[in-house]
């Protein structure tokens, strides 16, 4: 075994192999960069070395830099995580030659898996099943047109190297391609410095179930069971869970033996996943077919670790170290069902753009940092802390919750409840967002396919779930109460009775409104305050009138016990600038208090200014100054968070100048063009 390995990587995943490698007794070394000096990973390894700039180009991804540090260090081997080295073949092949063990697959692996044209001809050759499609070489334009028209719409157009939603596009149309296909292509050089592309046909009610597989250099190769991961959202993973629901055992059988024939054939080792996307016929039978195979460990792999008992780090360690497997297939077992949520910074009612901002709160529910199996508490991975930022640097994540049940059932209200205790002020995030997917009939009634998020649009995108009034009425009650600590620390410091801020009045009762802006679409809320002359509190707030009663809850500074109108809450409030964020074991809800110098419109009505909805890079325009635009035409495209995005115009216009140019970083908010209304 290994004395001393670097983690090639950040984030949640370099604190979870450090975590594996401390407990064997195995030594860590962490690289930063410079938005993440003080990470919690650089805390989490026994030495951190600083490798460059807060671009992952300049850290994360200089190799040679890497393999110096390595060297200097005395690690023997480099772990690279997920994402950034993880499946770069040049990388692996220069950590050999440099005396360092890569801990993952050969680099012919690496390079006969990440092209996944070429990977898909090869798995053709192992009698491994494959959706129609073009695979070729020849990438001029035409003919990948050519060979859309004749797969037949709708088609999927995907980066051949790399993976993680990035460089892919669903076309609808024939009129469509051309425009998709230079967007992948972009991305694709700018993601994984290649531009390649393959096309297939997109199948219709798809799953996407993975098998987990893990060989050894001794010629052993086990299949560790499936993951379902066809909840997404921008082909990216939003709930993976373990085993996938509703397969028989006959399926499971003939995906886990396809998944082995696919890493036997390129010699495999160590940790990787095959995955499958499986059809779903109108008769009820499913068919699978090979999509790609990710040479790495997966970020869903903890759902696996909860139904097996593993620790998958543990066995990449051993593998790499020259050991054979710990088991064989015979001997792997699972019990249980696990659900894996990724909390990600993010805005849900805004196409799911990616968020950025200073984590004010991160409260999360009792956890275990690491569950190798079962267990009643939640596990959590992660990476940041309170008062963390969250930069444009690197991926939206914030953190994983993975829960285990007896069944899915059990599994579903346990990830539930944590999610209920998880609250994040200071950047947008999923998390009301989750537990409705939750919630909802197809997910809750495992009804998956990969359009789940689409199909129950009207039930996950809308107003918060805890009522507006119950919400105000919270954040009344806890405006009060901190207004009564205040007063108390005010008397104790021997101020007057006139610092109590408690409404008496010598004579008549004292009122306070509150104002309130709610969700898009909601009329605004006022709520008024009536201080009684017996003390008592009576509260209106939009057309519900009722005593107000609350109190304080031991121990959590931010809850209040509220009873108002023959209902009682317990809420936790945070305010964040003007925003109040009301969390309940019901749901969440956002108000803000209404500022009456700020008039809604959209942007043309806002000066004819069309504002970045992120901090990024400006990629491109699609238009030029005096370009006549109808609304919804995309107009330019940024780059954050390692995705791109395409913005467009709110209404019909005329496009009268571009602000900025290709390349160019923009702050959030920043005005990319004015757009004059069409007369």
């Amino acid at each position: 075994m290994f004395d001393k390995i670097l983690i090639a990587n950040r984030g949640e995943i370099a604190c979870r192999v450090a975590r594996t490698a401390r407990r064997m007794g195995v030594a860590t070394v962490a690289v930063y960069s410079d938005a993440d000096a003080h990470a919690q990973h650089v805390s989490a390894c026994d030495e951190a070395v600083h490798i460059g700039g807060s671009a992952p180009a300049e850290s994360y991804l200089r190799w040679d830099k890497i393999i110096e540090v390595a060297q200097a260090t005395g690690a023997q081997a480099i772990h690279p995580g997920y994402g950034f080295l993880s499946e770069n073949e040049a990388f692996a092949t220069a950590c050999r030659e440099a005396g360092l063990v890569f801990i993952g697959p050969p680099p012919q692996a690496i390079q006969a898996m990440g092209l996944k044209a070429a990977s898909k001809q090869l798995m053709e050759r192992a009698g491994v099943p494959l959706v129609p499609g073009y695979h070729g070489v020849d990438q001029s334009p035409d003919l990948l047109q050519r060979e859309a028209d004749r797969i037949a719409y709708p088609v999927l157009i995907k980066a051949s190297a790399g993976g993680g939603g990035k460089g892919m596009r669903i076309v609808e149309r024939h009129e469509d391609f051309a425009s998709a296909l230079q967007s992948c292509q972009r991305e694709a050089r700018n993601s994984f410095g290649d531009d390649a592309v393959l096309v297939e046909k997109y199948v219709q009610r798809p799953r996407h179930i993975e098998i987990q597989v893990f060989g050894d250099s001794h010629g052993n190769i086990v299949y560790l069971f499936e993951r379902d991961c066809s909840v997404q959202r921008r082909h990216q993973k939003v709930l993976e869970e373990a085993p996938a629901p509703g397969l028989d055992d006959n399926l499971r059988r003939a995906m886990g033996e396809a998944a082995v024939a696919a890493a036997r054939a390129v010699s495999y080792e160590g940790a990787g996943t095959v995955e499958f996307i499986v059809e779903q016929k109108p008769d009820g039978g499913m068919a699978f077919f090979f999509m790609e195979m990710n040479t790495r460990l997966q970020v869903e792999h903890p759902v696996t670790e909860a139904i097996t008992g593993l620790d998958l780090v543990e066995w990449q360690l051993r593998v790499a170290s020259g050991e054979a497997l710990p088991l064989r297939q015979e001997q792997l077992t699972r019990r249980g069902h696990a659900i894996e949520a990724r909390l990600c910074a993010e805005n849900p009612d805004n196409q799911f753009l990616p968020a950025t901002g200073h984590l004010r709160v991160f409260a999360l529910p009792p956890h275990v940092a690491f569950e190798r199996g079962t267990g009643e508490r939640p596990r959590v991975d992660a990476g940041v802390r309170q008062g963390d930022d969250i930069t444009p640097h690197y991926d939206s994540m914030i953190a994983k919750l993975i829960v285990w049940g007896e069944d899915r059932a059990q599994a579903l209200a346990r990830l539930d409840a944590a999610l209920a205790h998880c609250r994040i002020v200071g950047v947008a995030n999923n998390v009301p967002f989750l537990r409705r997917v939750l919630s909802s009939r197809s997910f809750a009634q495992a009804d998956l396919d990969t359009a789940l998020i689409t199909r129950e649009h009207d039930h996950l995108f809308g107003p918060g779930a805890v009522p507006a009034d119950l919400a105000a009425a919270a954040v009344v009650a806890h405006s009060l109460l901190s207004e009564q600590r205040r007063s108390r620390q005010s008397r104790a410091a021997g101020a007057g009775p006139f610092a109590a801020h408690d409404g008496w009045r010598l004579a008549g009762t004292a009122q306070r409104r509150f104002d309130f802006a709610t969700e898009a679409d909601e009329p605004a809320l006022a709520a008024l305050l009536e201080y009684l002359p017996d003390g008592s509190l009576m509260l209106r707030v939009g057309g519900v009138s009722g005593a107000l009663v609350f109190e304080a809850v031991e121990g959590e500074a931010d809850a209040v016990l509220l009873h108002h109108a023959g209902r009682r809450l317990q809420a936790w409030v945070h305010a964040d600038e003007r925003q109040q964020h009301v969390y309940a074991h019901t749901g969440y809800r956002r108000l803000a208090l209404a500022d009456p110098r700020r008039h809604a419109g959209d942007a043309a009505e806002a000066g004819g200014q069309l504002t970045a909805p992120m901090p990024g890079k400006v990629v491109a325009f699609h238009v030029e100054p005096g370009a006549t635009v109808s609304r919804g035409q995309p107009l330019a495209v940024m780059e954050a968070m390692k995705m791109e995005h395409t913005i467009s115009a709110p209404a019909d216009g005329v496009v009268a100048e571009l602000l900025y140019a290709p390349g160019d970083q923009v702050a959030e908010g920043a005005a990319l063009l004015t757009l004059k209304q069409a007369a």
